[in-house]
């Protein structure tokens, strides 16, 4: 789709009731517009020459920043037993769900 081409408000109804949103006579009136602006942006975008631009997941360089893996100890056990409901030695009893 060109920018010459635009969103028609039908479109826009019908996308909304396949969707399931009652939009009013505005917000239709408004989406439309937001639609069609949008569809303006990316055809100006397009115009862009991209051959040596490497891609990028992100607009601004990132490093991974989670913590590294690393195995602690866990000595909160028997303070989760107690509040369990049913327990069978050091395990939590739950329901059967599949017979």
């Amino acid at each position: 789709m060109s920018a010459n081409e635009k969103i028609s408000t039908k479109e826009v109804e019908n996308v909304a009731k396949l969707s399931r949103l009652d939009l009013t006579g505005k917000e239709k009136e408004e989406m439309t517009r937001t639609l069609n602006d949008i569809l303006v942006y990316m055809e100006k975008l397009s115009e862009l020459d991209t051959t040596d631009v490497e891609p990028m997941t992100h607009a601004i360089p990132k490093e991974n920043v989670m913590r590294p893996d690393e195995i602690k100890p866990f000595d909160v056990k028997d303070e989760i037993l107690e509040n369990a409901p049913d327990v069978k030695g050091s395990l939590i009893k739950v329901p059967k769900v599949i017979e």
